[in-house]
Protein backbone atom coordinates (compact mmCIF):
# COMPACT_ATOMS: atom_id res chain seq x y z
CA UNK A 1 0.00 0.00 0.00
CA UNK A 2 1.36 3.38 -0.94
CA UNK A 3 1.92 6.40 1.21
CA UNK A 4 0.38 8.85 -1.25
CA UNK A 5 -1.54 11.69 0.34
CA UNK A 6 -5.25 11.48 -0.45
CA UNK A 7 -7.28 14.41 -1.72
CA UNK A 8 -10.53 15.55 -0.12
CA UNK A 9 -12.72 13.59 -2.51
CA UNK A 10 -10.88 10.32 -1.85
CA UNK A 11 -10.97 10.94 1.90
CA UNK A 12 -14.74 11.54 1.82
CA UNK A 13 -15.32 8.35 -0.18
CA UNK A 14 -13.22 6.20 2.15
CA UNK A 15 -14.64 7.80 5.29
CA UNK A 16 -18.16 7.00 4.06
CA UNK A 17 -17.19 3.32 4.30
CA UNK A 18 -16.32 3.60 8.00
CA UNK A 19 -18.69 3.91 10.93
CA UNK A 20 -17.93 6.09 13.94
CA UNK A 21 -14.77 7.61 12.48
CA UNK A 22 -14.68 11.38 12.01
CA UNK A 23 -12.45 13.68 10.06
CA UNK A 24 -10.44 16.12 12.18
CA UNK A 25 -11.23 19.79 11.59
CA UNK A 26 -7.92 20.29 9.77
CA UNK A 27 -8.71 17.36 7.42
CA UNK A 28 -5.36 15.70 8.16
CA UNK A 29 -6.47 12.80 10.38
CA UNK A 30 -9.39 10.58 11.30
CA UNK A 31 -10.48 9.87 14.86
CA UNK A 32 -12.54 7.40 16.79
CA UNK A 33 -13.29 6.54 20.40
CA UNK A 34 -13.63 2.84 21.23
CA UNK A 35 -15.35 1.79 24.45
CA UNK A 36 -15.15 -1.68 25.93
CA UNK A 37 -16.62 -3.55 28.91
CA UNK A 38 -13.45 -3.20 30.96
CA UNK A 39 -9.73 -2.48 30.91
CA UNK A 40 -8.80 -6.04 29.89
CA UNK A 41 -10.89 -5.84 26.73
CA UNK A 42 -9.49 -2.41 25.89
CA UNK A 43 -5.94 -3.66 26.39
CA UNK A 44 -6.60 -6.77 24.27
CA UNK A 45 -7.88 -4.51 21.49
CA UNK A 46 -4.76 -2.37 21.73
CA UNK A 47 -2.54 -5.44 21.61
CA UNK A 48 -4.20 -6.78 18.45
CA UNK A 49 -4.11 -3.32 16.88
CA UNK A 50 -0.45 -2.83 17.81
CA UNK A 51 0.55 -6.11 16.14
CA UNK A 52 -1.34 -5.19 12.96
CA UNK A 53 0.13 -1.67 12.96
CA UNK A 54 3.64 -3.04 13.33
CA UNK A 55 3.13 -5.39 10.37
CA UNK A 56 1.91 -2.43 8.32
CA UNK A 57 4.73 -0.19 9.59
CA UNK A 58 1.98 2.32 10.32
CA UNK A 59 1.35 3.34 13.91
CA UNK A 60 -1.62 5.08 15.55
CA UNK A 61 -1.65 8.00 17.92
CA UNK A 62 -3.75 6.75 20.78
CA UNK A 63 -4.50 6.90 24.48
CA UNK A 64 -6.19 4.56 26.91
CA UNK A 65 -8.08 5.35 30.08
CA UNK A 66 -9.65 2.32 31.76
CA UNK A 67 -12.12 0.95 29.17
CA UNK A 68 -11.79 3.74 26.59
CA UNK A 69 -9.29 3.95 23.72
CA UNK A 70 -9.06 7.17 21.71
CA UNK A 71 -7.41 6.74 18.31
CA UNK A 72 -6.13 9.28 15.79
CA UNK A 73 -4.80 8.05 12.47
CA UNK A 74 -2.73 9.94 9.91
CA UNK A 75 0.42 9.42 7.91
CA UNK A 76 3.08 11.65 9.41
CA UNK A 77 5.40 11.18 6.40
CA UNK A 78 2.97 12.97 4.06
CA UNK A 79 1.29 15.32 6.54
CA UNK A 80 -2.18 13.93 5.98
CA UNK A 81 -4.21 10.84 5.21
CA UNK A 82 -3.27 7.88 3.03
CA UNK A 83 -4.88 4.54 2.23
CA UNK A 84 -2.88 3.08 5.13
CA UNK A 85 -4.94 5.08 7.62
CA UNK A 86 -8.20 3.72 6.30
CA UNK A 87 -6.88 0.17 6.14
CA UNK A 88 -5.76 0.34 9.77
CA UNK A 89 -9.10 1.88 10.76
CA UNK A 90 -10.93 -1.07 9.18
CA UNK A 91 -8.71 -3.54 11.02
CA UNK A 92 -9.29 -1.75 14.30
CA UNK A 93 -13.04 -1.82 13.73
CA UNK A 94 -12.86 -5.59 13.18
CA UNK A 95 -10.76 -6.07 16.31
CA UNK A 96 -13.37 -4.11 18.28
CA UNK A 97 -16.12 -6.31 16.91
CA UNK A 98 -17.64 -3.69 14.59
Amino acid sequence: MTREKLDGQAIAALLAGLENWTLAPDGKSIRRRFEFKNFSEAFAFMTRSALAAEKMDHHPDWSNVYKTVDVTLNTHDVGGLTALDFELAKKMDRFAGN
